[in-house]
């Protein structure tokens, strides 16, 4: 029977491509799941360095406006009596 080698041959290629396929299946398991954690990892850490860039901005804005109220006051003005104290119309 001639047939007998090829059928085998054929049998055997199916083993090796039906192995093949089960380790590259696990293999792409393994790095979707690596890929994951890494982006779960990345995206925390991107969602705590935006929490502090906008706990910065609150602090420095709250800086500037203290700062601001301080430095733009005009001392020409009388809050008390709501008038104007000074002496030229300029």
């Amino acid at each position: 029977m001639p047939s007998t080698p090829t059928l085998a041959l054929i049998a055997l290629g199916l083993v090796v491509v039906i192995v093949i396929a089960v380790r590259v299946i696990r293999s792409l398991r393994r790095f979707s799941r690596a890929r994951t954690l890494v982006g779960d990892r990345l995206g925390d850490r991107v969602g705590l360095l935006k929490a502090r860039r906008a706990a910065l901005k609150v602090a420095f804005a709250g800086r500037r406006s203290q700062n601001g109220v301080q430095t733009r006051a005009n001392p020409a003005y009388d809050r008390r009596r709501g008038a104007d104290r000074r002496t030229s119309n300029a």
